[in-house]
């Protein structure tokens, strides 16, 4: 992509609906986003380096080959996005209280991904690399688990989760009572408090 007018640095989009007046395929470096939809847009291709989105509504977008490095969102709404479909370059990104209810991480590599008391419900973890990354204090309600690497992720105060040791990595994986018990939740036991 070309360095011409589709190129913002530095600059605060503040209450803006893009879904009124979207942009054609742009790079974001150094930017905050506070207050924005950007519901069901086209983001495809998109580049955010570097970049904030603070109570912002990105549910729905499509994503693909949209570049997330060094990005963070809080207080945002993130229904529904599919993530595996993003440019895997230096793919980097923080939550903190979003809502990424049906989300999708379906085979990302990246690992090192953070997640801070986030809703978490029904998100595809699915083959994720999850590496050495975060969800703390996350409601993790229905999200799949399957040939995820957990290894030295960190889980701690998150509830709702089941995971099967034996189809997911958790070596050094850091979990807190009583939700730890989501671990042994395929062997049908009965645990006393």
């Amino acid at each position: 992509m070309s360095m011409s007018e589709n190129y913002f640095f530095g600059q605060n989009f503040q209450n803006k609906d893009f879904t009124k007046a979207p942009f054609t395929i742009s790079e974001f470096e150094a930017c905050t986003f506070k207050g924005c939809n950007f519901t069901d847009l086209d983001l495809s291709e998109f580049r955010f380096i570097d970049t904030s989105f603070i109570d912002c509504n990105l549910s729905n977008a499509k994503l693909l080959k949209a570049a997330f490095q060094g990005v963070s969102f809080k207080d945002c709404k993130l229904l529904g996005l599919h993530f595996e479909d993003c440019n895997t370059f230096n793919f980097s990104i923080h939550f903190e209280n979003c809502q990424l209810d049906h989300a999708s991480f379906y085979e990302i590599k990246s690992g090192g991904l953070n997640f801070r008391n986030c809703q978490l419900k029904g998100v595809d973890f699915t083959e994720a690399n999850l590496k050495n990354s975060t969800l703390i204090e996350c409601d993790l309600s229905e999200a799949i688990f399957d040939q995820t690497n957990l290894q030295n992720a960190d889980l701690r105060n998150s509830v709702n989760y089941q995971i099967d040791p034996d189809k997911n990595i958790i070596k050094g994986a850091r979990f807190s009572m009583p939700d730890v018990v989501g671990l042994l939740v395929k062997y049908d036991i009965l645990i006393d408090p």
